[in-house]
């Protein structure tokens, strides 16, 4: 399934791509792409990719954590936020099997402080999404407390019924008819 539906999406939504991309470099240069390091199936690093919503220099003025207001986030990229367009380059990675369609989001390294070893070990037994229960229930009004709660009820009831209804929930989303 990722696969049939990573490369759909690169073949249907490149034209969104090739001008987000432009977008980019013409509101504030190059690169256009952002890769952070993060964590993902038995705790492997990789690099995920994502349209570069801040300055370019944006990882040295601050944390991995941002805010709505953070001044680091350009004009487009505020727009690229708010439609979820700047994970588009997510398809790579999912191509890639860094990550899948479905899964808790990839955490960056320096998170893992927050997790027990058990829930650990538990949340990195699947593959990081590009969407996930928790992007759909609470989107970024998540307490840290609440998104492992739901990214490891993810993990315990994964399977292609709850795959569907999470990437229909992500689609109503961005289609405007979701919630939050």
């Amino acid at each position: 399934m990722d696969l049939i539906f990573s490369v759909s999406g690169l073949l249907l939504l490149w034209p969104v791509m090739l001008v987000a991309a432009v977008a980019v470099a013409a509101d504030s240069g190059l690169p256009v792409l952002f890769v952070q390091q993060r964590v993902g199936r038995g705790g492997r690093e990789f690099g995920m990719l994502k349209f570069r919503s801040m300055v370019a220099d944006a990882a040295v003025k601050g944390s991995y954590q941002t805010q709505a207001d953070d001044p680091r986030i350009t004009r487009f990229g505020r727009w690229l936020r708010r439609t979820s367009i700047d994970e588009l380059p997510q398809l790579l990675n999912i191509l890639r099997g860094d990550m899948s369609l479905v899964g808790p989001r990839p955490d960056v390294p320096a998170q893992r402080a927050n997790y027990t070893a058990a829930d650990w070990l538990e949340r990195c037994s699947v593959r990081p999404g590009l969407t996930g229960l928790a992007q759909v229930t609470l989107r970024s009004q998540a307490t840290p407390a609440q998104r492992l709660a739901l990214d490891l009820q993810y993990v315990r009831e994964a399977g292609l019924a709850l795959d569907l209804k999470i990437l229909g929930r992500t689609l109503a989303r961005l289609g405007g008819r979701g919630s939050n």
